[in-house]
């Protein structure tokens, strides 16, 4: 093994998806040597398979406030956040597209629902209107006659996870991070209450004073956590359909949701189709019935969907915690455990305002982090405890 890879580092970030390439980058850009470890490929878990929607608007929910607010201030961290990789020479305008998102009802019932979302985004003062179906159709034609009602939303982008992860990496090593990939962490190893680097699964040890918890839904599976510093995370499946247009871009502009599911333009012809929500545990296989159910709902709401061509199909593990708030900041059990993890299905959305606040509270200069994120809120009290 070479010397660079014993040497260890001041940070050790396990995971070399988004979020893991996002803090690497916001680390070295600080000065402090960082390794990213990765398993398999970077950016080959949940980021592969990601749509890419920046939604906070469109995904907000009266019972989770807190992530909504730190999804729009991500959101609002986006361009910059792009520009910056741009700026450096990792990326070009494919990463970002200003959009806008409409969310439709294909009958009565999801026109009633449809009219309770907007309520809702109206009394938290987000900018959402309501729009007949004449209205949606003129905004965007493909829509199918029967569209009951739309709510147009023109703060919801998309950016591409597969651009990203590339210029991520590569704004990651020009910074002076070490990328390894092939290298999965068997354990967590601690001196006491203090962590003190990880061991690989072919025996290795990799020294560091930090080690960053961004293995999405296989952090859980992790060994060597103490107890004290265990939090409940779970996979939940999503299958996609990447899809392309042979005549180019055009059917769509707008990102359009619906009950089950959305469809996202990339601006080039290319649209990705997604995603089905199951509990499966570590099942990644592609069915016939979850691509089914993908088709036959966004074809009665877009039915030129069904001339597009099939170039993949895919099913990834989005990390979700009990109550769907990621993980994130310093851990109260172990000092030097840093968690970035749980971001269930807004990992592109977050991955900005997550790696400045995990390089904050590396280099001591922890940010304000609500209750609402912090991992030591699934702790179980000690015995006589008071919860």
């Amino acid at each position: 093994m070479s010397q660079q890879r014993n040497a260890g580092s001041d940070v050790a970030v396990i995971g070399g998806g988004v979020i893991g390439l996002a803090i690497a980058w916001r680390i070295a850009q600080r000065g402090d040597s960082v390794c990213v470890l990765e398993r398999g490929a970077l950016g080959g878990g949940a980021s592969h398979v990601a749509a890419g929607m920046l939604a906070p608007v469109t995904e907000a929910d009266a019972g989770e406030l807190a992530l909504l607010h730190l999804g729009l201030r991500s959101a609002r961290a986006w361009p910059a956040f792009a520009a910056e990789l741009a700026g450096a020479g990792a990326a070009d305008d494919t990463i970002l597209r200003s959009c806008g998102a409409l969310v439709v009802a294909r009958d009565g019932d999801e026109a009633q629902a449809l009219e309770r979302e907007l309520a809702l985004r109206q009394e938290l003062g987000l900018d959402v209107t309501r729009l007949p179906p004449s209205a949606a159709r003129r905004i965007e034609p493909a829509l199918a006659p029967t569209v009951r009602l739309a709510l147009d939303v023109p703060g919801d982008h998309a950016a591409d996870p597969r651009v990203l992860v590339l210029a991520l990496a590569e704004a990651a090593r020009g910074s002076g991070a070490v990328l390894r990939t092939g290298a999965a962490v068997k354990r967590i190893l601690t001196d006491g209450d203090r962590v003190i680097g990880v061991e690989l699964t072919g025996g290795e040890h990799v020294t560091a004073r930090h080690v960053v918890l961004a293995a999405g839904a296989w952090t859980a599976q992790l060994g060597g956590l103490p107890a004290a510093a265990r939090v409940p995370l779970r996979p939940v499946k999503g299958q996609i359909m990447r899809l392309r247009d042979p005549d180019g871009p055009g059917l769509l502009e707008r990102i359009v949701r619906f009950e089950g599911g959305y469809l996202v333009p990339r601006g080039d012809g290319r649209y990705v189709l997604g995603a089905t929500m199951e509990e499966r545990g570590f099942d990644t296989r592609v069915t016939a019935g979850g691509l089914y159910e993908l088709l036959r709902d966004a074809g009665e709401l877009v039915p030129g969907v069904y001339e597009l061509v099939v170039e993949e199909t895919a099913a990834g593990l989005r990390p979700a915690t009990p109550d769907n708030a990621p993980l994130l900041g310093r851990s109260e059990a172990v000092e030097g455990l840093v968690w970035a993890t749980g971001h269930h299905r807004n990992g592109i959305l977050l991955a900005p305002v997550t790696a400045d606040i995990v390089a904050d509270a590396i280099a001591g200069e922890a940010q304000a982090v609500p209750a609402a994120f912090a991992p030591g809120r699934f702790a179980r009290p000690r015995h006589g405890a008071t919860a």
